[in-house]
């Protein structure tokens, strides 16, 4: 997950030298006189990375337009606080500021998706970035009670 706008303009980057060395070395294989078949299975590999880290760009900004989903879980909770500070457009340090902690703390929590995080800091980071968080509880026979 991109965590910051410097992290997403070294994405952008490598994602365009990926595109052309994906380009370069179809060519390539082309040239060898692989029949298409081959160059497709010899390409997947090499194509799936890219199109991670597009996917990758795509979700940043999607999240820096404020477009946050719903979560299906809690144990997404950690992306969708990272997610909620980018929408927010925060910085690391303007959250680290804002919570009275060193920078470093919060991007070692983002590094980790806030892995551990306690219920009350959860409630402060909410707080700060004006989040909100709800969760629906569901019984096996009736999904549409909440």
């Amino acid at each position: 997950m991109i965590r910051n706008d410097r992290e997403y303009q070294e994405t952008v980057r490598q994602n365009e030298e990926q595109k052309a060395r994906l380009a370069q070395h179809q060519a390539a294989l082309e040239r060898e006189g692989l029949g298409s078949d081959e160059v497709e299975r010899a390409m997947q590999p090499l194509r799936t990375f890219q199109l991670q880290q597009a996917e990758d760009i795509e979700v940043y900004e999607r999240l820096r337009r404020g477009d946050l989903q719903e979560l299906a879980n809690l144990k997404g909770v950690g992306q969708a606080l990272i997610g909620l500070r980018i929408a927010r457009g925060k910085s690391q340090r303007d959250l680290a500021e804002r919570l009275g902690v060193d920078e470093s703390q919060v991007s070692r929590d983002e590094r980790n998706e806030y892995s551990g995080i306690t219920l009350e800091r959860l409630q402060r980071v909410l707080a700060v970035l004006r989040g909100d968080l709800r969760v629906h509880a569901f019984d096996e026979g009736n999904h549409g009670a909440s």
